[in-house]
């Protein structure tokens, strides 16, 4: 199977591309760097069938010669993480939603497969937890920028069914909850990578708003083993999963496990989201997928739980 994957020199792009060239594959990646890094790619430079073009998903002329040589594109080129999203919400919009229609529309020309990554924030404000695929969303106001990233995400969700509806574009929407594990960089408000950094650094753990709000963290081997499996799945076309984990954890639960596997002298402190992003900030008290629909699918289980998955953040993060 010839694979393209946008975004493929961040965190998830850079595994998946890996895991794929283990199986056989052959493997392009395209990537502008702004988010993703040329290190997380750099151990494949050389392997039999990868390739790697440093570009935008913008630049159509390319992304169409790139997808007319593949099979199946994953798409999962995007603006990322809470800091960036309130500090650049013109780039978050620009880059999810015109990044998502230029490969969607690339991707009809040839009929390729296209798996959407798309994420648990377009549940939004929503209470009906655990969140069903086929549940409402509900986004806050437009005046707060959080939500921007919520709705740029709902709106390529949109588009890529509008593009299987219409014109019967083979496409799959992945909504993917908190997911971590080693490569992934805290720059942008990941909160594992960054309870960790601070840990070992014996900085103070930096927890934002009251710490009560919870979440459910899923490793990255576990989301590429569900993105490599339903891919095969002709029955998953025109369907939206969640990939995740159910084991949920307070911000603050979460903090004092890292300060306790890392044996840090590290005070806890809390943020007040104001001063931590900006006046007005919104949160979700919960967010906890429920799992039924991929697990008929693909028999999915998450299989690495968050003890594993913070040694191995740890290890890491020493070791580099």
């Amino acid at each position: 199977m010839r694979v393209l994957i946008t975004g493929g020199a961040g965190f998830i792009g850079s595994h998946l591309a890996e895991a794929l060239l283990g199986g056989g594959h052959q493997v392009t990646v395209i990537d502008d760097l702004s988010t993703g890094s040329f290190d997380n790619i750099a151990h494949l430079k050389g392997l039999a069938g990868f390739r790697y073009t440093i570009d935008t998903v913008m630049n159509e002329p390319l992304l169409a010669e790139l997808v007319d040589q593949c099979d199946v594109v994953y798409h999962l080129a995007a603006a990322v993480g809470v800091r960036l999203i309130v500090e650049a919400p013109v780039r978050t919009l620009e880059t999810n939603v015109h990044g998502t229609e230029v490969v969607l529309k690339a991707a009809a020309k040839k009929q390729r497969t296209v798996v959407v990554a798309s994420t648990s924030e377009v549940y939004g404000k929503s209470d009906a937890v655990p969140f069903r695929e086929d549940g409402d969303i509900a986004l806050g106001p437009t005046v707060k920028h959080r939500w921007a990233y919520a709705c740029s995400k709902a709106l390529d969700e949109f588009l890529a069914l509008a593009y299987w509806k219409e014109r019967r574009l083979p496409v799959i929407i992945v909504r993917f909850f908190n997911t971590v594990g080693p490569r992934q960089t805290g720059r942008y408000g990941m909160v594992v990578p960054n309870f960790v950094r601070q840990a070992l650094a014996g900085e103070p753990i930096t927890v934002f708003g009251d710490g009560t709000q919870t979440r459910c963290f899923t490793y990255v081997g576990d989301v590429v083993g569900a993105l490599t499996a339903i891919v095969t799945r002709e029955e998953a076309y025109g369907g939206v999963y969640n990939v995740g984990n159910t084991e949920e954890i307070s911000i603050l639960g979460l903090a004092e496990r890292v300060k306790a596997l890392t044996k840090s002298a590290s005070p806890i402190v809390t943020i007040p989201y104001d001063q931590a992003y900006e006046s007005g900030f919104e949160d979700m008290p919960r967010r906890v997928p429920d799992l039924t629909k991929i697990r008929a699918l693909i028999g999915y289980e998450p299989r690495v739980q968050l003890d594993e998955i913070l040694q191995l953040v740890v290890e890491y993060q020493r070791t580099h």
